[in-house]
């Protein structure tokens, strides 16, 4: 989670990520990143009876498509609750828009028809749950209430579920400590866990298909050619140079992708064709998922593929150089110029998934 700061100002997540690309030679290592927020699949509660039989899983850096096939060999229709757990959000300076941080966009189908889902929404104020008094209050949870940010072409953070209240209740949340109200605006002192969820049956021997696809939220980081170099060093034996803090930095981060020798000299040769103004740097995004999910579910997962998609963009980004740790340690298969697989039969996650797009 990015951590919370006492400024009123919150600063707009994309102009933020497109203004660390444009000043990558003026910041520092420590400015140069923004975090992927790691999603996964979808989660039964408490049922281990149903075959995950298929999941297709197909990435790119503007959607993440899940199909599932689930089957139930028994001899009885079960029906059991299935959840997308969102990763818990705050309101501060640097927190994502909330339409964003909430995943809004999350679509569902069963059996190719589009299909409502309930949301549950709680709220937890220094480590204390909350939901109950926002709710006796009327406070739209997971919006922070209604939140408003940017009045008439003038930055001021509204929250208009707290304004309507009468003086005394506004006063008791703000001395609860769930709120902040002063000249500069409101500012919500909670963080949300949010999920989405549906009562889900499925039908005594046969099969169910079930697709979820939302735009992830991408991870960003400015790593200097220079720690690719370095990398590339100590990936052909040469110990005899010595990394600095931040150079570390940027070698963890190329570790998490898995990025081998021939990926390294790859990334080099293609940054050598590059204008010089590109000032030395890679600009790698990333998508985590939570692949240990499926394992709430009958193990194994029968047939799993993941499509990685690095078609880029209509903006002209995208389309270069792809590293991440397959599942399994499995190579990949080259569909097209753009378009790339792993398949596997009876797979077990046993660890997450980070695919990084250079």
């Amino acid at each position: 989670m990015i951590p919370k700061l006492s400024l009123k100002l919150s600063l707009k997540w994309l102009a933020f990520v497109c203004l660390a690309g444009l000043l990558a030679p003026a910041l520092s290592r420590a400015d140069d990143t923004a975090v992927a927020i790691a999603t996964g699949g979808l989660v039964p509660r408490q049922e281990t009876r149903i075959v995950m039989a298929k999941e297709v899983l197909a990435i790119s850096t503007s959607k993440i498509v899940v199909d599932y096939d689930f089957r139930n060999d028994t001899d009885e229709d079960v029906t059991t609750e299935v959840a997308f757990p969102v990763p818990p959000y705050g309101h501060g300076p640097l927190s994502l828009p909330v339409k964003m941080a909430a995943f809004s966009d999350f679509l569902l189908q069963v059996d190719g028809k589009a299909v409502a889902f309930a949301v549950q929404a709680k709220a937890f104020s220094k480590q204390k749950e909350v939901t109950q008094i926002l709710e006796t209050d009327h406070i739209d949870i997971a919006s922070f209430g209604h939140l408003d940010e940017g009045q008439g072409g003038v930055y001021r953070v509204t929250i208009p579920d707290l304004m309507r209240l009468p003086a005394e209740e506004r006063n008791r949340l703000i001395a609860l400590g769930i709120f902040d109200l002063d000249k500069d605006g409101a500012e919500a002192n909670y963080d949300v866990q949010l999920q989405y969820h549906w009562t889900q049956r499925f039908p005594a021997h046969s099969t169910t298909h079930i697709r979820h696809e939302y735009t992830p939220l991408t991870g960003y980081e400015i790593i200097p050619l220079g720690d690719i170099r370095l990398e590339l060093a100590y990936a052909e034996g040469n110990t005899g140079t010595s990394a600095t803090q931040n150079q570390k930095l940027g070698l963890d981060r190329l570790e998490s992708f898995c990025a081998d020798k021939s990926f390294l000299r790859g990334v080099l040769r293609r940054s050598a064709t590059l204008p010089k103004q590109n000032w030395g740097y890679a600009s790698p995004q990333w998508v985590d998922f939570i692949l240990t999910t499926a394992n709430a579910w009958k193990k194994p997962i029968e047939d799993f593929t993941l499509i990685v998609d690095r078609t880029p963009a209509k903006d002209g980004s995208g389309g270069g150089p792809i590293s991440f740790c397959s599942p399994n340690s499995t190579d990949p298969e080259k569909l097209d110029a753009n378009h790339f697989r792993v398949h596997l039969t009876n797979f077990v996650p046993t660890r997450e998934l980070r695919i990084a797009f250079f």
